[in-house]
This record gives structure tokens, sequence and C-alpha cells, in this order.
């Protein structure tokens, strides 16, 4: 999964996440009286850091830098905001990572998971878009057989970017559809397989079966599939995204992490937070609805525009 036109991506990205870099840049005019790093303040700015869902193993350590190299120096908010822009991308540099088909992988399945209200079939059908932009024949499995409304939006998806949608009835056995769509995929030469799934976790042990029964149905094709474990988060439930990668982590290999819906929060710290906890590559971020708001992830990009940084 690709970027494509930048300047306008990382202009929406800054605007997505307004709501988390104005809560930092009020903290620090609060807790910045005399420019100066010492124990107060740096205790004050690890309060706010953690406020912001960084959480406080991220929250100490980044302070922690501040108070060796920086201690008792004087320093402008702007000047702070740039230096935790830097550590922060630090943090995150090691999880971005484009979400690539693998060559030998025809199809390359993309299992896409996460509770539901999280963003996972409107991701489907943004990522759908970006790889049919790239060129690649994508085909779509409705596996969430419960939710009739899920069907009917990832078939707008389908009919939007081109793609064939594999759909059964409602209340069909998931298993036994994921099968019959990897197999029309093979037959079709398609090069992508986005499988929608159900998300209902407060039936844990439920889902839990279910995911596994589909993983089993795809390995009846290929001992390799899926190829891909995409979990959907949505960042505006900030810590509960732990518990969420937790959750969907005991069930199945999750290999990567999508986030939605920056644009509806404050809590944008929370990615660095997982980030540094699961370490976990980070494929993508959505700051908005339309399809150009869903972009392969940039460390630096995203910790410029948490902190408010422009350079």
């Amino acid at each position: 999964m690709t970027g494509h036109k930048t300047g306008g991506w990382l202009s929406r990205l800054r605007t997505g996440l307004t709501k988390s870099s104005q809560h930092f840049s009020e903290g620090m005019t609060k807790i910045f009286r005399n420019h100066r790093l010492d124990e107060e303040t740096l205790s004050d700015l690890e309060e706010l850091l953690i406020s912001s869902d960084i959480g406080v193993a991220t929250a100490s350590q980044l302070v922690g830098s501040l108070e060796r190299h920086r201690f008792h120096e004087e320093i402008s908010p702007e000047q702070l905001r740039e230096i935790l822009a830097d550590n922060i991308a630090e943090v995150l540099a090691p999880v971005a990572k484009p979400l690539v088909p693998g060559p030998d992988n025809k199809p390359h399945v993309i299992l896409v998971v996460g509770v539901n209200g999280s963003g996972k079939t409107t991701t489907i059908g943004k990522i759908a878009k970006s790889f049919r932009e790239d060129g690649l024949e994508v085909m779509m499995a409705a596996c969430d057989t419960f939710r009739a409304a899920a069907v009917e939006q990832l078939k707008i998806w389908s009919e939007r970017t081109g793609c064939q949608l594999v759909s059964g009835k409602e209340g069909d056995d998931p298993a036994g559809l994921v099968f019959d769509a990897y197999k029309k995929a093979r037959r079709k030469k398609a090069d992508i397989l986005l499988v929608d799934t159900a998300g209902r976790l407060q039936n844990k042990k439920g889902l839990m079966e279910e995911l596994q029964k589909i993983v089993r149905a795809l390995q009846k094709v290929d001992a390799k599939a899926p190829h891909s474990c995409l979990l959907v988060l949505d960042a505006t439930t900030g810590q509960n995204a732990h518990t969420q990668v937790e959750a969907f982590r005991e069930m199945i290999p999750v290999t990567g992490l999508v986030m939605t819906k920056f644009d509806g929060t404050a809590k944008g710290g929370v990615l660095v937070a997982l980030a540094d906890q699961f370490g976990l590559p980070v494929h993508a971020v959505g700051v908005g609805e339309s399809a150009d708001d869903l972009r392969a992830f940039s460390a630096a990009a995203f910790a410029d525009s948490l902190m408010g940084v422009e350079r």
C-alpha cells in the first residue's frame, strides 16, 4: 500500500491530528513558567504525555531522555515540541512499514480483524482502492455474515473500486465462504484477497473459534495463508486499544496494525504507546472518511503532526 499526493496528505494529517496537537500545545503553555527544564516542569510534562495516551512507560522514557540531555537548560515550548517530535519519531521509525504483497503469493491473502465500529470495512475499501491505483487485481470476501450492513458497505466499496466481491447469505458459515473466495481468487489470478471478518469482542470465545476456523479454511488451500493479518483500531478508544491488541493476538497471529479516526480524538499519542509496547508494524493511519484519508504510515510526519511541528 503506497502513498499518493504526498503534499495534500501531510496537510490532512496535520489537520486530522489537530485535537491531539492542541492538547499538547495548551498543556505546554501551562507548564512552562520559566522556560527552564527543572524537576517540576519535567514532572508536569510527564503527566501531560500520559494524559495524551502516550502511556506511562513511553512518557517516562521521553522525559528521561530530556532530563539526561537538557536538564536545567533554557528552552522554548516550540523547541521542546521539536525535540519531542524527533524522539517520538525514533520510537515510531522501527514500526513504520508499508503493506507490501509478497511476490510469491497469488493472491496475497489479507485477513482484516477488529471490533465492530473500528472502521474495519471502510479500511478494506480504502486499502483496495490503493492497491487498484497500483495496478493490482483485488478481490474482497465479505465474511462478516452476521451484519447485513457490513456486506452492503463492502458491496459499495467493491463497485467504487472495481473489485470483485464474494459474499453469501446472512448467517452463512464464514469459513466456507472464505474457502470458496480463496479458490475463486486463485482461478481469477487476483493479486490480493481482502477478507472482512466479524468483530464481536464481547463474545470472545465465539469470535476466537470463528477466526481460527477461517484461518484453517484458508490453510487448506495454502499452508502459509493468511499472508497478512491486519488489526484495525479506532484511535478514539485510547488506552482500550492495548486491550484489543492483546485480545486479538490471542486469537490469531496479528502481523500489523491500521489505526483510524485520528481526526476525532485528542488521544493520538496512543499509537506511540502501542508501537513502544508491541512493536507491531503500523501499515497505515486514517484521518477522515474519504478514500484518500488512509495512507501509508510515516513516523516523522506523524510525530511532527502530533506535536504541532511544521518544518
